[in-house]
């Protein structure tokens, strides 16, 4: 049973820094999460609780904007990779393992801020 699906935009957008208070940001995010629904409705359909998010820098380990969808209790079957992983590189394993506040923007959150940011206005 899958319970872990990344929400990838075909937009190169580097960070959610890199999100502005426009339309076109809020309507992508808000896609986005419609996006998520589908397969983890039907894929972890008994989860009661999800949880959705973006990290953000500098605890990104990817420079592309993407949504982690996850149907809780999520337990990796890589069990041995993320030990692994850990032996090589402590820095990056913590970014891949946390999922506390700290890096990790929940992505209705993300939704109010896009929402309440001022405008943008361009110097030409």
């Amino acid at each position: 049973m899958i319970r872990y699906y990344l929400v990838i935009p075909v937009e190169h957008i580097p960070t959610v820094k890199d999100l502005q208070w426009r339309t076109e940001d809020y309507s992508l995010v808000s896609h986005m999460l419609e996006v998520k629904q589908m397969p983890l409705c039907r894929d972890a359909p008994q989860s009661t609780w999800y949880r959705f998010g973006f990290h953000q820098p500098p605890l990104n380990s990817i420079n592309h904007v993407h949504l982690h969808c996850l149907a809780l209790p999520y337990t990796p079957r890589l069990q041995k990779y993320l030990s692994f992983l850990t032996s090589l590189n402590r820095w990056k394993s913590i970014k891949l393992l946390s999922r506390g506040s700290i890096g990790f923007l929940e992505a209705d959150k993300l939704l109010e801020k896009l929402k309440h940011l001022p405008p943008v206005i361009s110097k030409l």
